[in-house]
């Protein structure tokens, strides 16, 4: 399981089994978190998260400002200008969404301004694809965002109210995404489990408004010109902020567990303990690779793995401690990394951190489909050594590198 179950059940507070999407799921999350302004324009596969938060806000059962803009830039600027007052807000998008949202992404950076974002992530067109890769959220990894990637609902769930915790922290406020499978988590529906009294959600994740924002009483100008003299070190608080939230997400995320069951970590770690090869990825395929490496065991084979659900800030030292001994890393990456030293952009960081090559493997691109025994057989190809490191392989592309 990605999620550390908590065995002090008398601590755990009272919740109750029910079933939805993804989605809905992450709609649910920010109701229960009280987002007092949501700004968000439809996309697919997102479009019924933003629809489920205008149902909400119109049955009266959320107390939010429900801004239905014209497209995505508009959203993320509303978003911006909701959180420099001071309201707690979210926003929601995928694949061209966020492109055509981008020129304000850095901007909330710079603000510090604890803005929650939902990803169902959604390859980017052309030729025009509505499926879900990983092509949107990895190109967030240069803005200063902090970046968690689930594997299913119940973890979007989790997260979000995580992240308005973590995010609102005055040793951080900084803005953070949380991403999950476009379609495979988004569309699907799974079991959940829900606080059985929702002031539990606020308990857990109170709105501080800790952050600087626009106040008559104590004036302060946000977004101001930054002149060569003083831009960095402005700039520089937010790069520390970004590296310092580590701690941050792991206190909160070790408080969840206490209170909810439910923890999960930077990195969720597989049968790493004697592994000779290690397969990493993200998303909801880590459930398929677990499986593959089931498989590998039960023919002799010492493998692992490893689910990266942080990637922003980056947890080099726990990569480091779970992969530093294993002789052969096999990175599953789900977008393209195009025209870098290795065509995925996680493998090419892992090798980074572990300072040596690894095994670069493309997987899902487009939303393609992938099995166990597709991954188990690629595994088997890097333990026979069969495949050089280094080099990009592919799994279900036609006239591929395999």
């Amino acid at each position: 399981m990605s999620a550390q179950l908590i065995r002090e059940k008398e601590k755990i507070i009272k919740q109750k089994r029910i079933a939805l999407t993804g989605n809905h799921a992450v709609a649910l999350a920010v109701k229960m978190a009280r987002a007092e302004v949501i700004a968000a324009y439809p996309i697919t596969p997102q479009t019924p998260v933003v629809e489920k938060l205008a149902e909400y806000v119109n049955n009266g059962e959320l107390d939010a400002e429900y801004i239905p803009v014209e497209a995505e830039h508009s959203a993320m600027s509303a978003v911006i200008g909701a959180s420099a007052m001071g309201a707690r807000t979210f926003t929601e998008t995928s694949s061209q969404g966020l492109g055509h949202m981008y020129e304000n992404l850095p901007i909330a950076v710079g603000m510090r301004l604890p803005i929650i974002m939902g990803m169902a992530v959604r390859t980017y067109s052309a030729p025009i694809n509505v499926w879900g890769d990983y092509s949107d959220v990895m190109s967030m990894r240069e803005l200063g965002w902090i970046i968690y990637i689930t594997q299913n609902a119940q973890e979007a769930f989790d997260t979000i109210i995580q992240a308005y915790r973590v995010a609102e922290d005055s040793r951080v406020h900084l803005p953070a995404v949380v991403a999950y499978d476009g379609f495979w988590t988004s569309h699907v529906l799974q079991p959940l489990d829900v606080p059985e009294d929702e002031e539990e959600v606020i308990r857990f994740a109170p709105i501080t408004r800790s952050w600087v924002k626009l106040d008559l009483d104590n004036p302060a100008q946000l977004g101001a010109v930054g002149t060569p003299e003083w831009y960095w070190e402005i700039r520089w608080q937010a790069v520390e902020a970004l590296r310092g939230s580590t701690k941050v997400i792991e206190e909160v995320d070790n408080e969840f567990g206490r209170r909810f069951g439910r923890r999960y970590g930077l990195v969720s770690p597989y049968m790493l303990d004697d592994a000779e090869i290690a397969i990493v990825t993200y998303g909801s395929v880590y459930g398929l690779v677990k499986k593959a490496v089931n498989k590998l065991r039960s023919e002799g084979v010492r493998a692992g793995a490893l689910r990266l659900r942080v990637i922003r800030p980056w947890p080099g030292d726990l990569i480091a401690k779970y992969l530093g001994n294993v002789d052969k890393i096999m990175v599953i990456d789900r977008t393209i990394n195009h025209g870098g030293p290795l065509y995925g952009p996680m493998a090419t960081e892992i090798a980074t951190t572990v300072q040596r090559p690894v095994y670069n493997v493309l997987a899902t691109i487009g939303m393609r489909t992938i099995d166990s025994d597709m991954i188990y057989e690629a595994a088997m190809k890097v333990y026979r050594g069969l495949w050089a490191p280094g080099v990009p392989y592919t799994v279900g592309l036609r006239g591929g590198y395999e």
